[in-house]
């Protein structure tokens, strides 16, 4: 699942951007095996300052390499006023890119990139979000008193969005670095990203330069360590990050049930509090249980009234990620759709379609949008919804992706688990249902952490979940 590649290159970002030290290098590991680095640079030109911030990384999934860079380039005056802003994206090959100029009537011009198709729009700057110099500023100013909390909006040039920022000071702690033990202050952050807050948690130096960086998600520890430049670019270990995000099922699912529906119950493996988040579908019920579970009833949509509201003017047009205009698009939309004139059957045909198409299987592909798929039709499961979304919008079906978890009986050497997915949900006879091309069909096997545009950057739901679920029973659907 790419979106989980995405999002390990998004919070790193995120939380570092408050202290950009002039020249830091940085180990990532995960789980205690180091995945890549991080550097980051700080600069002034007479009025204005530059920051650069650089991450590589590699994973595994399935035994497949996956590397991953991103990058950010800012530039504010000297007071912290943004000015520009650049972001890079390459998830195996796969590069987007963001470029944005904020002007001084408050109006923010953006450029996107993706799969080689450009679009520019003007949006309004969101009042008060902050770039690296700003967050840098801010957080000299309130200082390092243990007990000061202070809340900073950081924007996102990834996904082109402002987050809060809630700060906590703590006491002084001695950590343990590569080149020795250093006496640092701690500071608590809260990031709020969509639905899913996150916390982290640094440790930094006087001169607000960030040592250690400590975040826990979906199952793994994150963690970066200030050390030197050898130490940051040595040598990967290898680190499947599917094996975190599986859950267990108690025991293998008949087909009937799959058919027909489920009752899942789910808990959550640690004792934070925070409740674990799944979407509400019309194929999905979420209800909440005693002692914190969450049951989750799954069946096809019904014929009855949908639960959901019906869709917005979004859900038919093209993004960056869905580019259900561009004509290579549309003319494998009419193919796919053949003669079929109602939308059900249009997109059961797409769907067939979809599955055909993309004649290699690649877990290695990372995240491509549906006309990069189009133009090199392989990929895994998310380069299948994205594709057979953007080709509904075409025909004028309203579409959206979904990111979840699917049960699959045999994955990884491991037996009976839910794994990881991503897959398209269509508009039709005043429902939305599903459709999987990347495996035969949608059934109650799959589960639902988040709906969205296909972008993924958006997908935040499921990442306060993956990882910290157990489903404890399954029982079949009563009449």
């Amino acid at each position: 699942m790419p979106h989980l590649l995405c999002f390990l290159a998004l919070l790193p970002l995120a939380a570092a951007h408050a202290a950009p030290p002039d020249d830091t290098w940085m180990s990532v590991l995960l789980d205690g095996r180091k995945i890549g680095s991080m550097h980051t640079t700080r600069s002034v030109d007479g009025e204005r300052v530059r920051t650069m911030q650089a991450m590589q990384i590699e994973l595994e999934r399935s035994g497949l390499k996956v590397a991953l860079s991103t990058s950010e380039s800012d530039e504010e005056t000297r007071e912290g006023k943004p000015l520009r802003f650049e972001s890079r994206t390459k998830i195996s090959g796969i590069e987007n890119v963001q470029t944005g100029t904020i002007g001084a009537d408050g109006k923010l011009e953006v450029t996107t990139e993706v799969g080689g198709a450009k679009q520019s729009r003007t949006l309004a700057w969101p009042p008060g979000a902050l770039l690296a110099e700003g967050l840098r500023l801010t957080e000299e100013k309130h200082g390092f008193t243990p007990g000061t909390r202070y809340k900073t909006l950081a924007f996102q040039a990834e996904n082109l969005e402002a987050v809060e920022v809630d700060s906590r000071v703590g006491a002084r702690e001695t950590i343990d670095l590569p080149d020795g033990k250093r006496e640092l202050v701690r500071i608590e952050q809260t990031i709020a990203l969509g639905d899913a807050p996150t916390k982290t948690v640094s440790w930094v130096e006087a001169d607000s330069s960030v040592r250690k960086l400590l975040v826990p998600m979906m199952g793994y520890e994150l963690t970066m360590l200030a050390c030197s430049k050898a130490c940051a670019t040595g040598p990967n270990q290898a680190s499947d990050i599917l094996v975190g995000t599986m859950l267990a099922a108690p025991r293998a699912l008949t087909a009937d049930e799959r058919t027909k529906g489920m009752r899942i119950l789910v808990s959550a493996t640690d004792t934070s509090g925070e409740a674990l988040k799944f979407a509400t579908t019309d194929e999905q019920q979420i209800a909440a249980v005693a002692g914190g579970k969450v049951e989750l009833r799954i069946a096809p949509a019904s014929t009855e009234t949908s639960r959901e509201g019906k869709p917005t003017a979004a859900d038919t047009q093209p993004n960056d990620w869905l580019q259900s205009a561009a004509p290579e698009i549309i003319k494998l939309a009419r193919e796919g759709a053949g003669a079929a004139k109602a939308p059900a059957a249009q997109m059961q045909n797409l769907e067939d379609f979809v599955r055909r198409f993309i004649r290699t299987k690649d877990l290695s592909v990372g995240y491509a949008s549906a006309l990069e798929v189009a133009k090199n039709p392989e990929g895994d499961c998310t380069e299948h919804a994205v594709l057979l979304a953007a080709l509904g919008r075409a025909i004028g079906i309203p579409t959206r992706v979904v990111d979840g978890l699917v049960y699959i009986d045999h994955y990884a050497g491991k037996s009976n688990v839910f794994v990881p997915h991503a897959w398209a949900q269509a508009w039709v006879d005043g429902h939305w249902r599903s459709y999987d091309a990347a495996l035969q069909g949608f059934d109650a096997g799959h589960v639902a952490l988040s709906t969205g545009s296909g972008d993924p950057w958006r997908f935040y739901a499921g990442f306060s979940t993956l990882g910290r679920a157990r489903v404890e029973a399954i029982e079949p659907l009563q009449p």
